[in-house]
């Protein structure tokens, strides 16, 4: 499934209107309105292996399903987990190693394993269902950003080639510690900053790339994004990775998607687009933040990287060489 299918399904729901859905399909998460501006967000993710190592894939399962609670500025308080794998032949000790993973994250989140369901699948799968909470008046959105605004994401991008890397035989986990370090590093310290920053406008950077994801927040607004390619942080090995063949199909699938949608510089190179589209497991935040406000989200918890900036347009993605 690809963007534009995802995005036919979302407009084809109808349902009966309840004005306490303050954010409804589309966004990152559901958010329902409660009382005194108080609201609860929710949302689900589940992703196949990207390492090897059960608890580390567990571990990165879960920072990835709490990823889209950060990113709509809330804070994620209770999951359900929800594993598939082939019942038949398959060790159970594996998914006690998963699980321990997962709960190594939700106790450094502060969220409360409540149960789960699991599935009998050919492929063993892993995610959860997270429930959080967020204030009315802090939540952020994808749509918002204004011209004069800066681009700016919170992790490096290479994640999807290195571990299809891995996968593909051509690195080790000892090879990709960087990748590994990023993945597993909760979005939370990144989403206060911008909430208390004042950014316009968030989204997590996840499957569908960095111009995917960016793609969406610009779409059908009044702002063009313009990106800077010399600016993008890239993870180490990824282009050396890239030139061994080691790509992801989620990262041509977006290219072709983004045809016609994005304009890329003609002397960017074919590998560079795929950095861009690069499809991202527990990828960092992506945020608009005016420039005025800079300072106040600089510190040393995190890196933020300026990749751009918002121009007055008509919902394009430009990204110059």
């Amino acid at each position: 499934m690809g963007p534009s299918d995802l995005e036919h399904i979302i407009d084809s729901i109808v349902q009966a209107h309840d004005r306490s859905v303050i954010v409804g399909p589309g966004d990152d998460a559901g958010i329902y309105l409660l009382s005194g501006g108080q609201a609860i967000v929710e949302t689900v993710d589940i992703i196949t292996p990207v390492v090897d190592t059960p608890f580390l894939f567990g571990a990165i399962s879960a920072v990835n399903s709490l990823s889209d609670i950060y990113a709509m500025g809330g804070r994620p308080l209770t999951a359900l987990a929800l594993v598939g794998f082939p019942s038949c032949d398959f060790e159970i000790n594996v998914i006690k190693e998963i699980m321990q993973g997962a709960i190594s994250t939700l106790d450094k989140a502060g969220v409360m394993l409540m149960g789960g369901h699991s599935f009998d699948d050919p492929e063993i799968k892993f995610g959860l269902s997270v429930t959080g909470t967020v204030e009315k008046d802090k939540i952020l959105r994808q749509k918002g950003s204004r011209p004069g605004d800066l681009l700016i994401l919170t992790k490096p991008l290479g994640i999807g080639i290195l571990t299809t890397a891995l996968k593909g035989g051509k690195l080790k986990e000892k090879d990709i510690q960087e990748a590994l370090q990023w993945m597993l590093k909760l979005n939370g310290d990144a989403a206060i900053k911008a909430i208390q920053s004042g950014v316009t406008a968030a989204t997590d950077v996840t499957g569908f790339g960095l111009l995917g994801h960016a793609y969406t927040m610009a779409k059908g607004s009044s702002v063009n994004f313009i990106i800077d390619w010399k600016h993008i942080p890239i993870l180490s090995k990824t282009m050396e990775m890239i030139d061994a063949g080691m790509v992801p199909l989620g990262a041509y699938n977006n290219l072709k998607f983004l045809e016609g949608k994005v304009q890329m510089s003609s002397s960017l190179t074919e590998e560079e687009r795929l950095v861009l589209a690069d499809p991202q497991t527990s990828g960092g935040l992506l945020i608009t933040l005016p420039e005025d406000r800079l300072a106040q989200i600089k510190d040393d918890k995190g890196p933020f990287h300026i990749i751009g900036s918002v121009e007055k347009g008509t919902g394009e993605i430009i990204v110059h060489a």
